[in-house]
């Protein structure tokens, strides 16, 4: 290991114990998971409706761990929350497009609680991860009556850094299109499997933020 990767490795180590706390109080408390899994209901999703709460917070600093609701430089310099709405409404479209309809009609509400994807500068050096929550409820068409959820669904992964990135970018893999392709086997697997979405293992960087 070079000395520039370990002093870049001891910058990012200081400044997640830094903005710790920050990032807790940001996310506040997780959701009810439900009573009853959406796995175990055969469901025909018939509309999803996505929603980015304004009231998240979006930080555009170029720093290794950026203390903000939503972090996002997959696109152009715009409104944030949009973006980020657009990527869950088409990564859900494509993870249900590949269920088996069921007998029971649903519509799927989504919210997102946290959309943190890495800065230049992390995506450039050590990468990090990809750090994801939101909520799913499965609500009757008609009535609106919820029949499944809420539940809290964390869909963190690896993010791709420094030489990785910039290789994956030649052969046109971007971060948004890692992320749409995650999000769509995450809501898959919700929709599909008992034990649902099983959230990787990312060492220290996903125990803070598990925090």
């Amino acid at each position: 290991m070079s000395s520039i990767t370990k002093c870049l490795i001891l910058v990012v180590g200081l400044t997640l114990s830094a903005c710790a706390k920050q990032e807790i109080a940001a996310r506040g408390a997780p959701l009810d998971t439900g009573v009853v899994s959406p796995a175990s209901l055969s469901v025909d999703v018939q509309q999803i409706r996505v929603v980015v709460p304004k009231t998240l917070s979006v930080s555009e600093a170029n720093m290794y761990y950026p203390a903000g609701d939503i972090v996002w430089r997959g696109d152009p310099v715009g409104d944030r929350h949009e973006q980020v709405k657009a990527i869950f409404e088409t990564a859900m479209a494509d993870g249900v497009s590949q269920i088996e309809k069921g007998s029971l009609p649903v519509v799927m509400d989504v919210q997102v609680a946290r959309f943190h994807a890495v800065s230049e500068k992390a995506r450039y050096t050590i990468g990090g991860v990809h750090a994801m929550t939101f909520s799913i409820v499965l609500r009757n068409p008609e009535t609106q009556d919820i029949i499944a959820g809420p539940r809290q669904v964390r869909a963190d992964f690896r993010a791709l850094g420094g030489a990785q990135a910039i290789a994956a970018e030649r052969h046109g893999i971007t971060q948004k299109s890692r992320i749409t392709e995650h999000l769509a086997n995450v809501i898959r697997s919700e929709l599909s499997q008992p034990e649902g979405h099983k959230a990787a293992r990312l060492g220290l960087l996903g125990a803070i933020n598990k925090m």
